[in-house]
């Protein structure tokens, strides 16, 4: 017999939101999926609107599930870390703004650096500076949006916001506290006080919690505007990627999480902190834990950019990439088409396709997009490996893991084995996990999500060997060339007084 009352799991992507059933065995009993848009007002902008995109995706996704479902139980996640500046009501007065593909706030990074010190940054907090951290982006917020940042109380990230919406708590969970740089005492897992006075005074700092933790229950109106049972509990959630980590079992020590998506993230679960550079090292999501992790700025982006670019379907152009022989017939791209975040933290990196001949085409194109980003993730798996990190399992999720053509490059090119989990659902899906841990389930990830497939490197392993090397040159090579380029599109795009300010 199965015990009664399944748990809803949602997750806020990027570009489309997902929500899930799940009873007590782990059997998905119902799924649904949102697609929305985000807007990037300016180059190197993105951001989400919290009611149209977050609230509203919830809303549908819980009523499309719930029907006459007996739910006890709900988590959430969303993409992380961003920030979505709220007045004392929780009424959001701005778009949120995006992790660390929103690359706004670099002038504030350096500021925020020679305020603190790098060093005393990264001891504390465990990360250094960069795109994805929230520090920099307040510290925007209060130079070029006055107004919204004196009438600012709160703070919120996705999960944090439905969480709000929901119980009427202001709860945020320590890893996307974590990611608050330098906002965050690592050790300490509390808030710094004296940074966060220095970079956002007057903010009510929310009350911690792990992911694992009933923070609160649905409230009547949110009930009523939901469609879920009023008074089932409710999990502090977190970001969406460890939310997918804990739904393929990446929970113990050298575990690594490789997410196929509209960027390529990777999470390796640690035993104790390891602060340095070009990584970012993280409060897990279960009590005690920690990771390290490393983030592209692109992946699944760039080849939706070739395909609207070119023409056709994911599958015809996947298939097609699949005959061009290893190398792409001598291209190789340099995949920072949105600056890039790890290991090379550099928001002005540019993309850059090199070898380009008239006798190229589309299939060509494409397969060099999967490769550069491959080239990418043996990068930032050897940069794992040097802050003392190790290789233990890896094992892949999300869209891109579908169809097997990209999962066999980056097999090929980081030369290592890649589990495919039977379950790809991904964050929503380990939210559900997450929930039904807080109720006391302790879910076996084994018997929930098996492993359906092990990707192992090829004869190709050899070619991209050789590429490897050029590809780490390409960016040491071109990188004065992409920051004068960076610099000419960023003031093509600015307002009039910004650009003279700038020139300035």
């Amino acid at each position: 017999m199965r015990e009664p009352g399944l748990v809803l799991g949602v997750d806020i992507g990027t570009s489309s939101s997902k929500g899930v059933l799940v009873d007590s065995r782990g059997a998905v009993v119902a799924r649904a999926s949102r697609p929305h848009d985000t807007s990037r007002p300016h180059p190197g902008w993105f951001e989400h609107d919290a009611e149209t995109v977050w609230w509203q995706d919830f809303v549908a996704l819980a009523r499309e599930l719930a029907g006459d479902h007996p739910i006890i139980g709900v988590s959430v996640s969303g993409i992380g870390p961003v920030l979505l500046p709220a007045d004392g009501s929780g009424r959001p007065l701005r778009p949120a703004i995006l992790y660390g593909v929103d690359t706004r706030a670099y002038d504030e990074i350096r500021e925020l650096n020679r305020q603190f010190g790098e060093e005393s940054i990264v001891e504390r907090g465990g990360s250094a500076l960069g795109s994805q951290a929230v520090g920099p982006k307040w510290r925007w917020l209060a130079k070029n949006e006055p107004d919204v940042f004196e009438r600012a109380k709160l703070f919120l990230m996705a999960s944090s916001f439905l969480v709000l919406r929901l119980t009427g708590e202001y709860v945020l969970d320590h890893h996307s506290a974590s990611q608050c740089d330098p906002m965050y005492d690592l050790r300490e897992a509390r808030w710094a006080p004296d940074r966060v006075a220095a970079i956002a005074p007057g903010i009510e700092l929310p009350r911690l919690a792990w992911p694992t933790e009933v923070v609160g229950s649905v409230t009547a109106e949110a009930a009523a505007e939901t469609g879920l049972p009023q008074g089932i509990p409710v999990t502090a959630g977190t970001v969406d990627a460890w939310a997918e980590a804990t739904s393929v079992g990446v929970t113990a020590p050298r575990d690594t999480m490789l997410m196929y998506g509209t960027t390529m993230f990777l999470i390796q679960m640690l035993a104790d902190p390891r602060p340095g550079r070009g990584l970012w090292t993280t409060r897990g999501a279960f009590p005690g834990s920690y990771s390290l992790a490393a983030g592209m700025a692109t992946s699944g982006a760039i080849t939706e950019w070739l395909r609207d670019l070119v023409g056709g379907e994911f599958g015809e152009l996947a298939a097609a990439a699949a005959e061009v022989p290893a190398g792409s017939r001598g291209l190789l791209m340099l995949p920072y088409f949105a600056g890039e975040r790890t290991p090379v933290p550099d928001p002005d990196a540019r993309g850059i396709i090199a070898g380009l001949t008239t006798s190229h085409d589309r299939a060509d194109l494409y397969r060099a997009a999967l490769e550069g980003t491959a080239y990418g993730v043996r990068h930032n798996l050897e940069a794992m490996r040097e802050a003392g990190g190790g290789t233990g399992r890896i094992v892949a999720v999300g869209g891109g893991t579908q169809g097997g053509v990209w999962t066999r490059i980056v097999s090929d090119v980081a030369r290592i084995d890649q589990e495919i989990p039977a379950e790809t659902i991904g964050a929503a899906f380990g939210d559900a996990v997450l929930a039904s841990v807080a109720l006391g389930r302790e879910p076996d990830i084994e018997a929930w999500n098996p492993v359906a497939e092990i990707v192992r490197p090829g004869a190709d392993a050899d070619v991209y060997d050789e590429f490897y090397p050029h590809y780490r040159d390409l960016y040491r090579s071109t990188v004065d060339i992409a920051h004068f380029l960076a610099r000419k599109n960023s003031l093509a795009f600015m307002p009039e007084s910004s650009r003279q300010s700038r020139l300035r």
